[in-house]
């Protein structure tokens, strides 16, 4: 694992789509630090990458309505269980449900395992709309596949979510989800 300040120094057979998050943060002369690791699928081997870059890393889901036309991108803490009832009543839609692989690819240009806020970029029909579990709000910093599982940004949350999230021109709403199912 190599974590260096800014983009990786070796930028070479890296995706586009990982690229453009680089490209992105550069412009916004946003802070942080990327960690290049072996493929992280599991919350347990991003732990592994969690001890290295010291910095949190939540859960991710990109999920959708029964009639595949609404689209949510949901951080919430990584030990915290999720039932879609409590989101699906907080947002007023139908029950949710993980939304396709296709869907993932064609709209935020990740694939199972990196889903990530930094795949918001790649959003430009702005079809997803970002959740976040109000158990974050404390949070200083955090860490996210830059649209793939090889490697991980850390940067601070405010920067995410009012500098990241506001250029890709979405914005997002706060929800609060129990701790205990």
């Amino acid at each position: 694992m190599k974590l260096t300040k800014g983009r990786p120094a070796n930028m070479e057979g890296r995706p586009a789509s990982e690229v453009a998050v680089y490209d992105f943060l550069d412009r916004l002369d946003v802070e942080y630090q990327t960690l290049s690791h072996p493929a992280a699928f599991t919350m347990e081997e991003c732990e592994a990458v969690r001890k290295v870059i010291d910095t949190p890393v939540f859960k991710n889901l990109f999920l959708t309505n029964k009639q595949q036309t609404l689209f949510f991108l949901l951080m919430m803490p990584a030990d915290k269980p999720f039932k879609t009832k409590y989101l699906s009543s907080q947002l007023g839609c139908a029950r949710l449900s993980f939304a396709s692989v296709e869907h993932m690819q064609a709209m935020l240009h990740i694939t199972p395992g990196a889903v990530s806020p930094m795949g918001l970029i790649h959003d430009t029909d702005h079809k997803v709309r970002l959740i976040v579990d109000s158990d974050l709000k404390s949070t200083d910093r955090y860490a996210c596949h830059p649209c793939v599982n090889t490697a991980s940004v850390a940067i601070t949350l405010d920067d995410l979510l009012n500098k990241v999230v506001t250029a890709t021109g979405h914005d997002y709403t706060w929800v609060t989800l129990p701790h205990e199912i």
